[in-house]
């Protein structure tokens, strides 16, 4: 067994996210494990870009009120305790609603190559958000 700390929590590169957002690394796939989690933290109306995943991504939401949309338009509402599944390829976004923080955790796999598992896009428009908080 192995004990490892928590590393510092970093606020992202805008160059993938709107707005701020403050990520925690927790497990970074060291090992054999190829997990990777992060307690990512959105504050009102912050998001990630449009982006996908090769392994595919899952998402935990432990505080706050969220959206995942997807490029075919769906847009799911998320409060804590919510799982969302983001299959692999699936080019989707998500972060806090307008009005309320969002804190959720993300897992995903790295590549066994060492590739990038995330694509980043880009950006969610204001108008596309805006529209989705509608829902």
């Amino acid at each position: 067994m192995e004990l490892r700390p928590i590393s510092p929590t970093v606020k992202t590169p805008a160059l993938a996210f709107t707005g701020d957002v403050y990520m925690t690394p927790i497990y970074n796939g060291q090992g054999p494990s190829r997990m990777v989690v992060a307690l990512v933290r959105f504050t009102p109306g912050a998001r990630t870009n449009w982006h996908s995943h090769a392994v595919g991504q899952t998402l935990h939401v432990t505080d706050g009120v969220g959206l995942v949309g997807t490029r075919d338009g769906s847009v799911v509402r998320v409060r804590p305790g919510d799982t969302v599944v983001c299959p692999p390829g699936e080019e989707h976004w998500h972060g806090a609603a307008a009005d309320t923080f969002m804190s959720h955790f993300a897992m995903l796999e790295t590549l066994p190559d060492g590739g990038d598992p995330t694509t980043w896009l880009e950006p969610v428009t204001d108008e596309q958000y805006q529209a989705a908080n509608k829902q």
